[in-house]
């Protein structure tokens, strides 16, 4: 599969752990950056990630920054974007499978370097359910990207 990901100056150190991981599980990546801990803005590096996606240049992404909280607000900024800040492996399936997320958001400064590595694995692992229930929900999300548009 082929996945981009990206990090702010906080999440650098995970995101190298994290590529050569997915090198290892024969994913393809793009690394749209930051490429060192000197402090960068995280809203940059949610928008490299989602213009990757939004071109088809990559079927999903993983966003790091220290909390995850910074880059999951930008990243869901972006229309067509669906990210997910997951702590655990059953939110980082059940988004893909109930929500279509394409960008898994991580903490650094929240989970370690195995558990992320699980939750990434969990991430890229699942599929769209493509349930009624889940399309119908999925439906309404994308009408809100259109709310309140001038």
């Amino acid at each position: 599969m082929k996945i981009t990901v990206a990090s702010d100056h906080a999440g650098f150190s995970l995101k190298e752990i994290l590529c050569e991981f997915l090198k290892v599980e024969n994913h393809q990546i793009i690394d749209v950056g930051t490429y060192s801990a000197t402090p960068v803005d995280y809203p940059d590096f949610a928008e490299k990630i989602g213009a990757v996606i939004l071109k088809n240049e990559a079927i999903r992404g993983v966003l790091i920054c220290g909390s995850g909280v910074g880059a999951s607000v930008a990243a869901n900024k972006i229309r067509g974007i669906r990210a997910g800040l997951c702590h655990d492996t059953y939110s980082a399936h059940q988004g893909v499978e109930h929500d279509a997320m394409n960008v898994l958001v991580l903490g650094a400064r929240v989970v370690g370097e195995e558990l992320a590595k699980e939750l990434v694995k969990a991430f890229l692992s699942a599929e769209f359910s493509g349930e009624d229930r889940h399309r119908r929900r999925l439906e309404k999300v994308i009408a809100l990207e259109n709310f309140n548009k001038s």
